[in-house]
Formats: structure tokens, sequence, C-alpha cells
């Protein structure tokens, strides 16, 4: 009876397919021998799935418990799985007391003690498992038998860790977004991170990465997504990779293609702007964590970020290039106020980006921030363990936010919205005016979820024409406008009788969308980029 290792974690959605769990079946062959790779398979779930039935599915994988085979299940265990991670574990030790668990990834890397996940198992990884993981298997196969519970992971040089993507599947090409890494690590220390225990940056060599890019391409990858904490510090290697992807669509442009960085807004050299100003419209998409851009807050969590640069840089990249740009910013930062946050969100939106992703700060166990708390910050004590209060946001305030965000992402980062915007980010600033609608509209549906496209046309409608102070036929050209651009086909009531004469006018062409929704403002641009990278 063959020895089995099954490698499993539980992804957010079935489109995530996890890179470090194909990291290691590779590195298997490598750190652990031939024959433990082939008895080692790989299982992936998501967090919505009844964990009985994630346990049924471990136990079939597995095979019946013989003496002498040993049986292995490694899961990877972050911040958003954790919980159902924890009732899995629970479950399988239960009913296949046999099996050895072990843990490894960021959320039990650090602060052990006290996790109920970490007591369930029988050996926890931290840090790096590329090699540390397969080690690990080949003693319980082989022997030794380990002797520690806890094992630090080993960092071997990038060149010593097989690279994994033959690993991604037809299926996966086909149906999920492939994570790709030209490098790990970051050089900056930014408190709330983890990449902030991180040395430096190190990076992969770029002909190897190269080389299984292009076979991902060649089996028909179009969505690539990096998972570089810093893409453009290295600079040639930068260029090299945007050369790569510039190729291919010069060699086949009817093809579609989407690729994800992120980038360090303060760095933005010419050589890398001309490589950004070649691609089209709809095929990159640049991540730009801004997180503050209050420069006390910045001091207080060690983050360095020139301002003028970081403006200087957003503003060519909306106005140079086509990439689409989704920026970050985080609330409940120490020492930052919601009037300073707003401000802040005001001169980021004033530079263009086509998104603002609007996140609230979370504890990361091992970060420079969870060790040493500022006075008056309060955690939320179960994952994702985000920000109750500080000592200027009151815990009314983070609430507030929380709604704030979430009506943001329906409204503004969905694209749906463009025209409509430009009427509701009146004064006194974006912010908060944006604020007010928030509150309004808790005030009037009183939930945060469920609100399909026609409940947000007819919500703006009605604040726009009420509190708003915006004539009926302004806001309405401009939810129409929005609406028909957007592909929605039911009937709000705001628009009742007016969607069969805007779709003629619509047919007609753009000078009847225009005629309609004379709102239209830079902001149009933004809901042609969505409509790009949806395509993708």
């Amino acid at each position: 009876m063959q020895h089995r290792i099954v490698l499993a974690t539980l992804n957010a959605k079935y489109i995530h397919a996890s890179l470090g769990l194909r990291y290691l079946h590779t590195n298997m062959g490598r750190h652990g021998g031939t024959d433990l790779q082939a008895c080692t398979v790989l299982r992936e779930f998501t967090i919505h799935r009844a964990p009985q039935d994630i346990v049924d599915e471990l136990i079939a994988t597995l095979g019946p418990a013989h003496s002498g085979v040993v049986k292995v299940v490694g899961f990877g265990i972050y911040i958003w799985n954790v919980a159902p991670s924890t009732a899995v574990i629970a479950l399988l030790k239960v009913q296949r007391p046999d099996v050895k668990v072990v843990l490894g990834g960021p959320e039990v890397s650090h602060e052990l003690s006290g996790q109920a996940i970490a007591a369930l198992a029988h050996y926890v990884i931290t840090g790096w498992g590329d090699v540390s993981f397969p080690k690990l298997c080949r003693a319980l196969v082989h022997g030794p038998q380990p002797l520690m519970k806890v094992i630090a992971g080993e960092q071997p040089p990038l060149g010593e860790i097989a690279l994994p993507y033959a690993q991604y599947s037809d299926a996966d090409l086909a149906h999920r977004v492939l994570y790709v890494e030209a490098s790990r690590g970051c050089p900056f220390k930014c408190g709330f991170c983890l990449s902030a225990l991180d040395k430096t940056a190190w990076s992969f060599g770029v002909d190897d990465f190269l080389t299984e890019m292009a076979s991902l391409y060649r089996r028909g990858a179009r969505t690539f997504k990096f998972v570089d904490r810093t893409f453009n510090l290295k600079i040639g290697d930068s260029v090299r990779i945007l050369e790569f992807f510039l190729a291919r669509l010069a060699a086949q442009p009817a093809q579609p293609l989407f690729v994800h960085f992120e980038l360090v807004p303060d760095q933005l050299p010419e050589r890398l702007k001309e490589c950004i100003a070649r691609f089209p419209a709809g095929v990159l998409q640049f991540e730009i964590g801004i997180q503050s851009l209050n420069p006390v807050v910045q001091q207080a969590i060690s983050r360095r970020q020139d301002p003028a640069k970081t403006e200087a840089n957003l503003r060519w990249l909306a106005n140079h290039s086509q990439a689409h740009l989704h920026t970050d910013l985080i609330f409940g930062l120490p020492g930052e106020s919601w009037e300073s946050f707003g401000q802040g969100f005001d001169a980021l939106w004033s530079w263009g980006p086509d998104e603002i992703q609007l996140g609230l700060l979370k504890r990361l166990r091992g970060t420079p921030l969870a060790n040493k708390p500022p006075v008056g910050m309060v955690f939320d004590a179960e994952p994702p363990y985000t920000v109750l209060e500080t000592d200027v946001l009151s815990p009314a305030q983070v609430q507030a936010f929380t709604r704030l965000a979430r009506y943001w992402d329906l409204v503004a980062n969905s694209g749906r919205f463009s025209n409509t915007l430009s009427l509701l980010l009146q004064a006194p600033s974006p912010f908060e005016a944006f604020g007010r609608f928030s509150h309004w509209l808790w005030q009037a549906r009183a939930r945060t979820s469920g609100l399909s496209p026609e409940d947000l046309v007819d919500a703006l409608f009605d604040y726009l024409t009420g509190p708003g102070v915006v004539a009926q036929a302004t806001a309405r050209a401009a939810l129409l406008a929005d609406y028909v651009a957007s592909g929605a086909r039911a009937n709000p009531r705001a628009l009742f009788g007016y969607l069969p004469r805007y779709k003629q006018a619509a047919v007609a062409g753009k000078a009847g969308v225009e005629s309609l929704a004379a709102e239209s403002s830079t902001h149009t641009r933004r809901q042609h980029r969505h409509a790009s990278q949806n395509q993708h």
C-alpha cells in the first residue's frame, strides 16, 4: 500500500488557484524525493464548502488506514480561511486519527500559543515551506521522526526552488486566475504588513522565469496575476517582463491578455514609462498601495513614500497610459482621523485612478504593528482581526466607514456609475459628499448587501433629487447613460418609461448617448476600462 500526501487549502473563491500548494508539490520531488512526489496530490476547496464535505473528499483521497503506511495532509492557512480550516481539521482528527496534520502559511507562522488550529496539528512549519515541507514528509516516511512540533521554515536561495508553473492544469488555465511571481520579499518596513519582516527582495532568475511564462502562454494562459510585492523595484527585470508581454501582443494582437502588477508608487523611471505607454487598453492593471497620504501617519508606520513623485507618477499613468489603476487606502492606521483620511482620499481621487480600494486595517500576526500596537488601538479577536477603534477613531466611525467602503465598491469601483459619480461627488469634497450619501443610504435601506444595480439606480436617483439637490432631468440622464452602458436589462423605477427611448438613441450612435448624458466627464474613461477588464 502506497503512502499518501495531500496538499490542501481553502481558497476564498474557486477562481483563485493556490500558488503555494503548487510550489510544495513541485519541490516535493527536488527536496523530498521522487517517490514522495509520486504519492503527493493536490486538493483545493473553497471556504464556502461544508467542512464535512471537505473531510469526506480528503478521506477518499487518502484511502483507508493501514499499519506502517504514512498519511499526511498539509494545509495552507491564511487569515481568510483559518476559521473554516479549523473546523475541517477538527473533524478530520476525529474521523481519521491516523493522519498526520501539517500546517503552514502566514496565519500560523507567528503567535502560535493559544491558536486552536495549531493545537490540533501534529506539525507547524513557520515561514517558507518550499524545502521544509518536503523534508518533513521525508522524515515522516523514512525517518528519523521529527522531534519538534514547530519547525522554522528553511529559506534557501531562490535558485534552489523549482518553479511550479507546470502544475497549473489545462482547467486552471481555462477557468482560473494564474498567480505568478518574479520575486519574493520586500525592502520596505511598513508596520502593518508581514513583508516588513523581510530583509530585502529576492528575484528569481529572469531568464528561467520568462521561459516558464512562455510555456504558460503557449498552453493558452492569458491572465497573469503577479504577486510580487514590489514589481518595479528592479527596473531591468520589470522592463524585460513587460517586453515579453508586448511581444506576445504584437505576434497575436487579436488574442486577449490581462496582466496585473503591484507597483511602488514613487518609482517610475522613463524607460519603464516607455514600456507601459505601449500597451493597449484592457491589458495592464496596476495595483498601487498608497495606504495613507498623511506624513505623520506614514512616519508612524515606517512607510517611506515620496509624496511629490507619487502624485506625479499617478497623474502620468492616468493621463498617458491605458493601464487600469487600482489604488489602495487603509482606514484605521495609527494617527489617521476621519478628517485626515478624507483629505488623502480627495487628493488621490483628483489624480485620476480607476479604482480606490478602501480597506480597513487588520492586525496581521507577526507584524510590527501587532507586536507593539499603539495606545488606544483595539482589534477584533476573531479573523480577519479588523480594527475596532483607535485613539482618534470611535467604534461608530469605524462602523460608518465599513458601510461607506461597501457602498463605494458597489457604486464607484463597480464601474457602473461613472457619469453619476460626477454628480454625486460634489462639494464640499468627494469623500465628505460620498460619506453623506453613505449615511443616507444606510438610513434608507439598512443593509450593505443584496442591493441590485436597479436598487442602486433608484437609491441614487432619490438621493440626488432629494438631499443632493440635483434636477431630476440631470440625474435621470446620467443614470440612463450609466445603466444602459452597463448592459443591464431590467427596468428601475427611476428610469421607468425612459429606457426604450434611450435604447433607440443609443443605437443611433454616440451622439444619442451624449444628448441624454450631458454630464460626460473624465470619469467616463473608467467605465470603458472596466468593460475591457471584464472581458478578460
